[in-house]
């Protein structure tokens, strides 16, 4: 499965303004919130690739940080989950 502009077009970032990323992020190597949401993505059995468009330089290295280090197990995008909802 193929995931394009899994941001929602901003709106995910828009969900947690304000809030700091939870330290149990550092778990799954997550620095930032984009790298949280695209961890999430990445971490489901069904998707092969995600392109998130961006034309921010910043935003593309921030993007890649994602595809270095730990991917979330099922209990932790549960967690994940709750995070974004609560």
């Amino acid at each position: 499965m193929l995931v394009n502009r899994p941001f929602e077009e901003g709106d995910l970032f828009k969900r947690v303004q304000g809030k700091s990323l939870p330290s149990w992020a550092a778990e799954i190597d997550c620095t930032s919130w984009g790298q949280f949401f695209l961890k999430y993505i990445l971490a489901h059995p069904a998707v092969t690739c995600v392109i998130p468009g961006t034309s921010k330089v910043k935003h593309l290295l921030d993007n890649l940080g994602a595809g270095i280090g730990q991917l979330p197990d099922e209990p932790t995008r549960k967690q994940m989950i709750a995070t974004i909802n609560g």
